[in-house]
């Protein structure tokens, strides 16, 4: 229990009045606040040429005030990154319960893809640019990344293959290129969309879907060797 102060009641015998509440919430919102503020900086410069210092002056703080929240801007961006990929993950997860086939599968994890580019619009554009100088930096911080590539493409890969068994796919493309050329349209995505424009993500996931199934050419397939 909280500590317990004496005021003197009106009568003069001291009455216990409780504590106030700690700032946890409030410092938490702060921590997230602060996340968001690094992660479009992180966008938009890129990881490697942002600083604490420009991270602190963004959010009207002092550098120090930074280091009460963070130990390293390695630490926020590791924040950024989790927070999107375990979200990610837990949807697509949810997606291969709730669906009857792979096609239905697909497609909804089409849509998830194109979900995330809203709420993690700064994650993604992070992803994209500064893979690489994070998988290199020395220890084994950044190795989830890796992991996570991993399980998200095995996902889908199996789903592909699956239906590839099932008949729903064509059983002459090759599931994991297949793969990589979805998962590289959709994040790709994220360097031109803008929210707010004149379409939003279920437009976006509506319209890959039709040319992921039902092509663009008409007639006979277009791909029919000459």
């Amino acid at each position: 229990m909280g500590a317990v102060n004496q005021r003197k009641d009106s009568g003069g015998t001291a009455a216990p009045v409780k504590a106030k509440r700690g700032t946890a919430g409030s410092a938490s919102e702060r921590r997230d606040h602060l996340v968001k503020l690094a992660a479009e900086l992180f966008a938009r410069k890129g990881f490697q040429a942002t600083t604490v210092r420009e991270i602190a002056l963004e959010a009207g703080i002092l550098s120090g005030s930074l280091y009460h929240h963070f130990d390293s801007k390695e630490t926020i961006v590791d924040e950024v990154l989790r927070t999107f990929l375990e979200d990610l993950i837990t949807r697509y997860r949810a997606a291969l319960g709730t669906h009857p086939d792979p096609r239905s599968i697909l497609a909804e994890m089409v849509r998830i893809g194109f979900g995330t580019l809203e709420d993690h619009r700064a994650a993604i554009t992070v992803m994209q640019n500064d893979w690489n100088y994070l998988r290199s930096l020395p220890g084994d911080r950044f190795d989830y990344l890796v992991r996570a590539e991993d399980e998200v493409e095995r996902m889908w890969v199996e789903q592909i293959t699956s239906g590839q068994a099932a008949g729903q796919f064509r059983p002459d493309v090759d599931p994991k290129l297949t793969y990589r050329m979805i998962r590289d349209t959709i994040w790709v995505t994220v360097r031109w969309f803008r929210p707010g424009g004149r379409l939003d993500t279920d437009a976006l996931a509506d319209h890959f879907v039709k040319l992921l199934f039902d092509g663009l050419a008409t007639g006979e397939r277009a791909s029919q060797p000459s």
